[in-house]
């Protein structure tokens, strides 16, 4: 039985949009018509002093007292009070679940806007960086190795900054949109790649992870590449595609006995995208994440 963790305060910032809520309405449904086998649990938040792991003082510090605003709001969204204790439930999300994983074979947060933002400062809607944190607490914990892998529409620069001088995370980046695109490093490797080719590349990716010994996964799901996603949609990606997509990453993490923790990072409401279809897209995750049982 999965356990995902989420609490209200995931979606508490003043900040009205997709990655501040969308928790929220995801939670509700899950109230509404429950997934078999999945099972909500609140997580701890992280505090400060744990967020740097990743981020300097200065930058918690501005996030935590909105001075200077510039860097409080360097990633998109209006400062006020309720953004600091927000994001350190739903980071404190994903480490729980990384750990979760690592006990149980599969785990998972509500949890969004991580992989863009970068030590110093936030952005694209990425405050504070739960995938690097999550990694490094599982390193803390005896793994020996971790793979992030992100299918955001968006590419993870942030994520990608952060984790270049730690040889034992490594990051697979496969995206449709070259907003926050990075060279390769020794740590993580970009895919570009258009909707017609989406599936065949993320097999062929995940073939080449084969030859590497991981001892957890954290997977980075985002929605954004739906076709008619307002900020990363791309043609050709439709939501049985996106659904082969969920099939494919835990049935190859079930196959690798791979632990795995995701959570659910892009997917926004607008044009022909509402939060009911926001919400059945990031169901997907969750109904493919609840057929893995770990043998």
């Amino acid at each position: 039985m999965p356990t995902i963790y989420y609490s209200p305060s995931y979606v508490a910032a003043e900040h009205a949009f997709s990655t501040t809520r969308k928790a929220g309405w995801v939670a509700d449904s899950l109230q509404q018509s429950p997934i078999e086998g999945i099972l909500i649990q609140p997580p701890e938040p992280l505090t400060c002093e744990q967020l740097l792991t990743v981020h300097s003082n200065e930058y918690v510090q501005a996030v935590a007292t909105g001075i200077p605003r510039s860097r409080a709001s360097s990633q998109g969204f209006e400062w006020g009070p309720q953004l600091l204790p927000a994001v350190l439930a739903s980071n404190g999300g994903v480490v729980a679940a990384a750990l979760q994983a690592l006990k149980a074979g599969v785990s998972g947060s509500l949890s969004s806007g991580l992989h863009h933002a970068h030590r110093n400062w936030g952005s694209g809607f990425c405050t504070f960086n739960g995938l690097a944190i999550a990694a490094h607490r599982a390193l803390e914990a005896g793994a020996e190795s971790v793979l992030i892998l992100d299918l955001d529409a968006h590419c993870g620069g942030g994520t990608a900054a952060i984790i270049q001088s730690e040889p034992r995370i490594k990051q697979v980046d496969v995206s449709v949109c070259e907003f926050d695109e990075y060279a390769d490093t020794i740590n993580s490797t970009l895919t570009m790649v258009d909707g017609v080719k989406y599936l065949a590349t993320i097999e062929r990716v995940l073939a080449k992870c084969e030859a590497q010994t991981f001892d957890l996964c954290l997977y980075n799901a985002g929605m954004d590449p739906f076709k008619d996603d307002v900020q990363g949609g791309v043609a050709g990606v439709t939501m049985p595609i996106l659904a082969r997509r969920e099939a494919l990453v835990f049935d190859w993490c079930r196959r690798r006995h791979l632990p795995v923790a995701f959570v659910l990072a892009g997917g926004y409401v607008g044009g022909n995208v509402d939060v009911p279809t926001l919400v059945a897209l990031h169901r997907l995750t969750l109904q493919a994440a609840a057929g893995v049982l770990m043998a």
